[in-house]
C-alpha cells in the first residue's frame, strides 16, 4: 500500500512537472511594450473597469522580435497564476497571429478597435467572453503576477475558435510550440 501511494505520488509529480513545463525560449526572441515594464507601476489605462477597479481596460501595445526559425504563427496570452481561484485566471487569449506580425497596437484586445491582424482569433477568457480583460486583483491581496506570453508555433493555425477556453488553447499551443517569450508585470491594490 505504501509503495502504491509513493508510486502514485511520483506519477502525479511527473504529470504536474510536465504540465508546468513551457516550451524552450529562443535566446533572441523577445516581447516588449512601450507602456508596461516589469519594474514599473501598471498604468490605469490597462486595468479592468469592473470588480472594484476603474481602469480603461485597454490592452497594451506589444512588440516582438527575432522569432525562431520555422515560426508559422503565434499565440499570445495574459495569465494570472496568483488569482485566488485554484486554477489562475486567463485575462487574454489570442491565437492564429500570422508569422509576419511583429506586434499589436494598444487596444487590439477590444473587439471594437479591430487592431488584430486578419485571421487572428481572440478566444474566451475567464471573464466569459473573448477579448482583453485587464488586471484587477482582490483589494488587500498580495500583488499578483500578470504574465504576457508569446509563443511561436510550428503551425499556421490552431483547430479552435473563439469559444475555446484558455486551457484548451494552452494545450494546443504546447503541442505546437517552437519557443516562447514573456513579459511579467506585478500589480496589487
Amino acid at each position: 500500500m505504501a509503495d502504491q501511494k509513493a508510486t502514485a505520488g511520483a506519477v502525479l509529480f511527473a504529470v504536474a512537472a510536465l504540465a508546468a513545463a513551457s516550451p524552450c525560449a529562443a535566446a533572441d526572441f523577445t516581447l516588449t511594450s512601450p507602456t508596461i515594464r516589469s519594474d514599473a507601476a501598471l498604468p490605469q489605462k490597462h486595468l479592468l473597469d469592473g470588480f472594484g477597479c476603474t481602469g480603461d481596460n485597454l490592452s497594451p501595445a506589444l512588440s516582438w522580435a527575432a522569432p525562431p526559425a520555422g515560426t508559422r504563427s503565434y499565440a499570445l496570452s495574459l495569465y494570472d497564476s496568483d488569482a485566488p481561484t485554484g486554477s489562475g485566471w486567463w485575462h487574454w487569449v489570442v491565437f492564429d497571429l500570422p508569422a509576419t506580425a511583429t506586434g499589436l497596437p494598444e487596444g487590439a484586445g477590444s473587439s471594437a478597435t479591430g487592431g488584430l491582424p486578419a485571421g487572428a482569433v481572440q478566444s474566451r477568457t475567464d471573464f466569459g467572453s473573448p477579448g482583453y480583460g485587464g488586471p484587477c486583483p482582490p483589494e488587500g491581496d498580495r500583488p499578483h503576477r500578470y504574465v504576457f506570453t508569446l509563443t511561436a508555433l510550428a503551425v499556421d493555425s490552431l483547430p479552435l475558435d473563439q469559444q475555446a477556453s484558455g486551457a484548451m488553447v494552452g494545450f494546443f499551443v504546447r503541442q505546437n510550440a517552437i519557443a516562447s517569450t514573456s513579459l511579467t508585470v506585478v500589480f496589487g491594490r
